[in-house]
Parts: structure tokens; sequence; C-alpha cells
């Protein structure tokens, strides 16, 4: 996949574009960027990794091609609660099939969206995994995981091929009442 792809991906998903976005489990950035690409320089992007490293060369890369976007770099592990302001919206690409439990990572982010908030999700679009995507899910058992942790219309958005496990899926869901 290319850049053009990654804002593919996302783009029906985003409603405002000056919000706050959090792309949660960035790894090196491409859609970071694309999110970039997608907001006006009135939006904020917290981007959130791990690896320091990766984050520091999203800065200079982001620096460079958006020099007038707000753009937050946290090194954390999504996994355990974050400190981050009500988010207009949520991106979470290839990054939920490191998690074998979803639930308590779903009722996080669930938590961080502001009450018309979305939750964007990029993901191989299969339920069986390997060494390098442990935890896949299909889009039919993120409507399930979604609906069972508070999230509603969610609707499927693009599909894209992927020489690797098939196919990839972007969703969108919306913050709605937790169960």
């Amino acid at each position: 996949m290319n850049h053009a792809d990654h804002v593919q991906l996302l783009q029906d998903g985003i409603h405002i574009s000056d919000g706050v976005w959090a792309d949660i489990g960035s790894g090196r950035g491409a859609f970071t960027l694309a999110l970039a690409d997608l907001l006006d320089t009135s939006g904020t992007i917290i981007s959130i990794d791990m690896d320091r490293s990766v984050l520091q060369a999203q800065q200079r890369l982001l620096q460079t091609h958006f020099p007038d976007l707000a753009v937050q770099y946290h090194v954390a592990d999504f996994t355990q609660k974050l400190d981050l302001p009500p988010l207009d919206g949520v991106i979470m690409a290839n990054a939920l099939h490191f998690v074998q439990g979803k639930g308590s990572v779903l009722r996080l982010i669930h938590s961080y969206l502001k009450d018309t908030g979305r939750l964007i999700l990029v993901e191989y679009d299969t339920d069986r995994g390997n060494r390098w995507v442990p935890y896949p899910l299909s889009y039919p058992t993120w409507e399930r995981l979604a609906t069972q942790h508070g999230f509603v219309c969610t609707r499927l958005m693009q599909t894209k091929p992927s020489s690797f496990l098939g196919q990839f899926y972007s969703a969108c869901s919306e913050k709605g009442l937790l169960p």
C-alpha cells in the first residue's frame, strides 16, 4: 500500500477536520501522515507508540510535510491508561491485532472519545493469525466486538488487497453508550 491507499482507508471516517485525533499504536506513521493529509492546520494529532525512535522519525517527516499542524508524540503502551484530552477521533491501524484480549483496550479507547467521537480501525480481514499478526480480526468480528464495547453505527469503509493475509479493511465506529 502507498500513501494514497492510506488516505483512502481513512477519509470516509474523518467527520471534522479541525479536531483532536490520536493515532494509537502509530508505528512508523504511515496512517499518521494520512491523517495529517485529511486534517487542516487547526487540527491536532497525538501519535502514540512504544518505540521512541519511530516517533522521532515521524516527527521529522511530519515537520517537513505539515509544519503548521500541531502534533504531539507520546511514548506509551496503548494497553495501559493514557493521559489524553477528550478526542474527536482515534485511528488504530494494524495495532489491535497485537492484543489478544481486546476488551480492555476498547474500553480505554471508548473512554478517551468525546460523545461524538469516532474510532477508525484498519485491520487484516481475517480471524486467523500468525507470528507477525497474532490476533487479527475480520470485519464481522469487529462488528460484534464494537457493539459489545459501546460502539455504534459501525460501518465498513474501504478494503484494499494485501499480499499478506488477503486484504485490509477500514471501519468506522461511533461512540455509543456502554452496555
